[in-house]
């Protein structure tokens, strides 16, 4: 009897231990399969890997493009130079551009003016935005011009601002800071009207009221309804650019890429005009890519929307 007890009691303390330990792995593994879900790799990632994703699906577009608009040419589908000028014909004026020294000045006069226009449309539209979103009775009296504002066409601010300005610097900013004002605030309305409720309770609870509350939990909220105004606003910002260089011309404002699409019609030069087309549209594509998408990979992957696989 001496010699069975310590077994009994062996095994029966076996039966006991083995679910606590098979427990404990279960929940280990749960944790880890948690963990790799929401793990982001940070190693770098393989240049042929980027070329294949990011570099080569654009290049394959254009390349069709003008594929497409070369035989276009070639075949005589549209046989007239004056409408469809070939892709050779433009790429002389761009040389043509290079080589007088003007190609840049183009670029730069319009993407200066365009950059400082829309961070002053930044300085106001986001305080105003944000009086809007917080101040019932600003929004109930404003609210509905900002929003009557932002679907006017920015060309409409043309001539009067050539009347109260001149044809000067000054009247471009005013263009265009009427074209991307309305667009900033109302997207920074449309986030902070998002912000979930319990954010701003907890906030409230924690101690994060008026400007404190403003800064650590509103405006980190709202980012991602923010971000849409902003890109909205910059594109406001270059259309509105475009028109008011196209219909205001003078000798004192330079010429900017507006300025040359209109020297184009004038001259009847479809190269050039073709020209201006493509270089608004590549700075376009250009400030996307260089400043917006990159602040709206970092907003979303903050919030784990965007996971790098």
């Amino acid at each position: 009897m001496a010699r069975t007890e310590p077994t009994a009691a062996v095994d029966e303390a076996e039966p006991t231990d083995l679910p606590r330990k098979t427990g404990k792995d279960d929940l280990a593994g749960l944790e880890a399969g948690l963990d790799a879900l929401t793990t982001v790799d940070t190693g770098r990632v393989p240049f042929s890997r980027t070329f294949r994703e990011k570099i080569l699906p654009p290049l394959t577009a254009v390349l069709v493009v003008l594929v497409v608009w070369q035989a276009l040419v070639s075949f005589k589908i549209v046989d007239d130079p004056t409408k469809l000028p070939s892709p050779s014909a433009v790429w002389d004026e761009v040389q043509d551009a290079w080589l007088k020294g003007e190609l840049l000045g183009y670029i730069w006069t319009s993407v200066s003016r365009g950059l400082l226009g829309f961070l002053f449309a930044l300085v106001i539209g986001t305080p105003l935005g944000l009086l809007v979103a917080r101040v019932k009775f600003v929004r109930a009296a404003i609210g509905p011009i900002l929003s009557g504002l932002q679907s006017l066409p920015s060309v409409a601010w043309v001539p009067p601002a050539v009347l109260w300005l001149g044809l000067n610097n000054s009247m471009m900013y005013a263009v265009i800071l009427l074209g991307a004002v309305p667009s900033i605030a109302n997207g920074l309305v449309s986030g902070v009207d998002q912000v979930p409720p319990l954010f701003l309770r907890a906030g409230r609870t924690l101690g994060a009221t008026g400007v404190r509350g403003l800064w650590h939990i509103v405006l980190p909220a709202s980012l991602p309804g923010y971000l849409a105004g902003l890109k909205q606003g910059w594109a406001f910002s270059w259309r509105s650019l475009m028109a008011a260089e196209i219909i205001a011309s003078s000798p004192d404002l330079g010429i900017g890429l507006g300025q040359l699409l209109e020297n184009g019609r004038n001259a009847s030069s479809m190269p050039m005009v073709f020209l201006a087309i493509l270089l608004i549209l590549i700075v376009g594509i250009v400030i996307d890519l260089l400043i917006f998408s990159p602040l709206e990979r970092r907003v979303l992957r903050s919030r784990g929307l965007l996971v790098r696989n």
